[in-house]
């Protein structure tokens, strides 16, 4: 029997990387983002991501958010889980990762690839399709799990909601300011130690 799909749809630093190792933790194959730096994805993404989510119990990260409805049509009685977190702290999250580039995958979402100076065209997106897909869910309350895992949420959310036991391991958290400079400081110190050797 195939196993029920579970679909991330929670834009990019909301937890997608926390989402994701959690699901694996739990037995989930788990696909990330595909199409970042595909000038074509507005146009391909419906076809491409119904393909790629039948190879995988779960999905995650862009560009599955904008699919949602797709993905609802194609796979009936899937769970949906929308990581959120503060807007104010996803855009500072989001601009200090992103800022400076352009990719073709946040052109197609936002209207504007890179966010620097772009910060309330960015979070009137963001903002949007939270909306959009609560609304969308309004109805079917237990086919939607919104879940803030930067504000504490975590097995004691996820797992009834897939009706599954908590694991005995400590929920994962992926991707925090602190772990990312923490391995920022490391590939610093490994490069200078590596420039130094003869």
């Amino acid at each position: 029997m195939q196993r029920q799909k579970v679909f991330g749809i929670g834009f990019h630093k909301t937890g997608t990387s926390t989402l994701e190792s959690a699901l694996r933790a739990l037995g989930y194959t788990v696909k990330g983002t595909f199409g970042v730096d595909d000038d074509t994805i507005g146009d391909t993404v419906t076809e491409r991501a119904i393909e790629i989510a039948g190879q995988y119990d779960a999905v995650q990260d862009n560009p599955w958010p904008l699919v949602f409805r797709d993905l609802d049509d194609a796979y009936p009685d899937s769970k949906f889980i929308m990581t959120v977190r503060d807007t104010d702290r996803w855009w500072v999250s989001l601009e200090r990762h992103f800022g400076g580039r352009t990719t073709a995958m946040r052109t197609w979402i936002y209207g504007v690839g890179d966010p620097t100076g772009h910060e309330e065209i960015y979070k009137r997106r963001y903002e949007a399709h939270n909306a959009e897909v609560i609304e969308y869910f309004s109805h079917r309350p237990d086919d939607l799990l919104v879940i803030d895992v930067t504000a504490g949420g975590g097995w004691a959310d996820l797992c009834p909601f897939l009706e599954m036991e908590i694991p005995d391991v400590p929920f994962p958290h992926r991707n925090s300011h602190r772990e990312h400079t923490f391995s920022t400081r490391v590939k610093r110190k490994l490069r200078k130690t590596l420039q130094r050797s003869p």
